[in-house]
């Protein structure tokens, strides 16, 4: 495909997604009237479905719902009834909309022998809303009981009753007041009356199933605690008891008492360990020093610390070191065995004695202390593990004490409770404070709130104009043919080069003398006006060989070819060629006897060229297709068709070719191939834009040298009344009016 075909399908998708507002009201405005009526019938019938339909009143009672309700004394969890926040109010919205309250108002108003709800009580209307509606079932709309669901003989008394109650439920609303504790109840039944004393009665029986309910958990509670006090009780006796045998077993009196002297010895125990570990620590140290350099001699051991700190051992000391000091002070005077000498060294010789002897003293004292303070420390050790033990012993009955302590106190709080709570239920049986209350009784209403007439026949008529204009809509979309300008140049992105009124009445073979003899002179200006734009499309290159061909037989081709062979001819010469070698129709058109030589016995050489022209008007020759040949394509094809139509060039100043349909057969792509313009026609409203799109399509791919298109068979006066617009040429020359020839 080239370059303009492709464009064509481009523009017809382009214009495919574009919505034009005008364009969908165009349709809508031209059957205006068809919708009007239609809008307008519907409304009648809906008038009447309105006016047989039975009034519906609504009746409102008001109720307060607390969420706490006045109690002398607390017994929330006895009642339940201390419920806050929405789930509370929720709760009591759904009870009021109960089965059960509805049976109770229907038994007490006998609402199964009332008219409205006993099909049998209810009279036939003048209109069958059953053959008026169809399979529709009216109760979707407004629940009842109808008379056929009680033709059956088989039907009890408690399947009425239970229809009945389905129907008052269905026609029962409950509209909480938001942001408050308030509740309307709406009934809505065809007999005002009736209709308040059912909402009454519901508030009325609402209340009295909340002091129903309340009386019922009182007493259940009642007998309930009754049951379970006597649980409790001998409970009760039974743990006493157990407490009671545990302290006799363990002869406990007063065990916080011992509890408190056993831990004070454990302390003072614990106290006397730390002080006594404290000390053999201390003196192991020196006993350890003095272990250690005890076979080193008296001489070391004196030199320990723990020793040598002994006030006796330190004067001992200091009498030995004065002895041998005097000693060795006569030693550098006198000999051995002078007797100052010897007294003195008699002397050193005691104090030494007396050192060693004190020496060995601190140190058996030492030992001796050490052992002592082992013994102690052990001693308090096994004393304070005793006591120890003791403390656990005791800290163990003390916790299974204070456990059957506990179990005791424990059923002794839940006796109090359960008798304390037993006494308020008793006290408040026939307490009749209630949470609920009427604020408002319902009042017989005066205006009905169902049907609403004039709402149903506006909306019946907006429904039957909408759905009017998406029919009309929908044939506008469905029928895809050329009704304007704007649809061809949009469609086939081509020029339309002229409009071709519809003449009425008129035999298409009579066309060309119609013209000719200007008998209608729109159709004959819109000739002139098509030959105008041809000739002005190609001031340069004037088109001499004109082929005129359409897309399927039937939209006129043939007429145009021969008329505007007529309007060239008044300002030259002009040959009118009929290709249509297969069903020809210019030789019937012009009244010339059958059996004339054309077209074809030229190219098969059974004629000469003179022959087979004749001249049907001053300056305008017909060739006409002659015998019917069993190949035309091949006649169209052949060289000495192409001579001729190259020789007629030389003869006539125009040349104008009627061609065989596009879509039909090939011959128009071979014919194209030969002329300087081809004028493609569409009949308005009646060829199709996908066949006129694929006949275009054909011909570009042969780049045949399409000028335009001829909308033909205008209706001018009924597309102008549609909306369609052609550039207002008509209507300026006033051919929008009946001519008077």
């Amino acid at each position: 495909m080239n370059q303009d075909a492709r464009t064509i399908a481009r523009n017809s998708e382009d214009n495919d997604d574009e919505i034009d507002l005008l364009q969908l009201f165009v349709p809508i405005w031209r059957r205006k009237w068809t919708i009007s009526a239609i809008t307008l019938l519907v409304m009648m019938l809906a008038v009447l479905v309105v006016l047989n339909m039975t009034e519906i009143f609504r009746a409102t009672s008001t109720l307060l719902i607390e969420q706490r309700a006045a109690k002398p004394v607390s017994i929330e969890e006895i009642y339940g009834l201390e419920g806050t926040g929405s789930e509370y109010l929720q709760t009591q919205f759904e009870l009021l909309k109960s089965r059960e309250l509805a049976e109770r108002v229907v038994a007490e108003l006998r609402l199964t022998e009332h008219p409205e709800f006993d099909p049998r009580q209810q009279p036939e209307g003048w209109l069958d809303i059953d053959d008026l509606l169809g399979d529709f079932d009216i109760r979707q709309l407004l629940p009842m009981v109808m008379p056929e669901d009680l033709e059956d003989d088989s039907l009890s008394e408690a399947e009425i009753f239970d229809r009945t109650v389905n129907a008052l439920m269905a026609r029962t609303q409950i509209a909480p007041v938001m942001k408050t504790q308030l509740v309307k109840i709406h009934v809505e039944m065809s007999d005002a009356q009736l209709a308040a004393n059912a909402a009454n009665a519901l508030a009325k029986a609402f209340i009295e199933n909340q002091l129903e309910a309340k009386l019922a958990m009182s007493q259940t509670a009642t007998s309930w605690m009754n049951e379970q006090l006597l649980d409790l009780k001998e409970n009760l006796r039974l743990s006493e008891q157990r407490l009671q045998g545990f302290r006799e077993r363990e002869n406990l009196l007063d065990l916080q008492g011992v509890t408190t002297v056993s831990a004070g010895e454990l302390s003072g125990t614990s106290s006397r360990l730390i002080d006594a570990r404290r000390s053999r620590a201390e003196i192991e140290s020196q006993y350890r020093q003095v272990s250690a350099m005890k076979d080193a001699g008296w001489e070391r051991l004196a030199t320990v610390p723990a020793v040598l700190s002994d006030p006796v051992v330190q004067q001992f000391r200091t009498a030995e070191a004065q002895a041998r000091s005097k000693v060795q002070e006569l030693a550098r005077r006198y000999k051995a065995k002078y007797p100052k000498m010897i007294a003195a060294q008699t002397e050193l010789d005691a104090a030494t004695a007396s050192l060693k002897a004190q020496v060995e003293q601190v140190v058996a004292s030492i030992e001796r202390e050490y052992q002592l303070a082992l013994a102690n420390e052990r001693s308090l050790e096994s004393s304070f593990e005793q006591n120890k033990g003791e403390i656990q012993d005791i800290t163990r009955k003390e916790f299974q004490l204070r456990e059957l302590q506990r179990e005791v106190d424990t059923n002794r709080q839940l006796y109090d409770t359960f008798m304390t709570r037993l006494k308020e239920t008793s006290a408040t049986q026939n307490f009749d404070a209630v949470n609920a209350r009427v604020v408002e009784r319902a009042v017989i209403p005066k205006i009905p709130v169902k049907p609403k007439k004039v709402l149903i026949v506006v909306i019946a008529g907006l429904l039957a104009l909408f759905l009017a204009c998406g029919i009309t809509l929908l044939i506008e979309m469905l029928s895809n043919t050329f009704k304007s300008i704007e649809d061809v140049e949009g469609n086939l992105d081509l020029p339309v080069l002229g409009i071709l009124p519809l003449v009425k009445g008129a035999n298409t073979s009579n066309l060309p003398r119609a013209f000719q003899l200007d008998e209608d002179r729109q159709f004959s200006e819109s000739i002139r006006t098509l030959r105008t734009s041809l000739v002005l499309s190609a001031m340069d290159n004037p088109h001499r060989v004109i082929m005129v061909t359409s897309s399927l037989p039937g939209e006129g081709k043939s007429t145009v070819a021969s008329n505007l062979a007529f309007s060239l001819g008044h300002l030259k010469t002009v040959l009118l060629i009929d290709g249509d070698l297969r069903k020809p129709t210019q030789r019937k058109a012009f009244g010339l006897p059958v059996g004339l030589p054309g077209v074809a016995n030229y190219v098969a050489h059974t004629a000469e060229i003179d022959e087979c022209i004749r001249n049907i008007a001053p300056g305008i020759d017909l060739l006409t297709a002659g015998t019917v040949p069993p190949n035309p394509q091949e006649l169209l094809a052949s060289q000495r068709f192409v001579d001729l139509i190259n020789g007629l060039r030389d003869r006539y100043d125009y040349i104008v070719i009627d061609s065989l349909p596009v879509l039909a057969v090939s011959d128009s792509v071979l014919l194209s191939t030969l002329a300087d313009a081809v004028i493609f026609v569409i009949k308005s409203q009646a060829t199709a834009i996908p066949l006129a799109q694929r006949g275009v399509g054909h011909l570009l791919q042969k780049n045949a040298p399409l000028s335009g298109v001829v909308l033909n068979q205008v209706d001018i006066k009924k597309a102008q009344k549609y909306g369609y617009s052609y550039g207002g040429y008509y209507d300026y020359y006033g051919y929008g009016e009946k001519q008077k020839v």
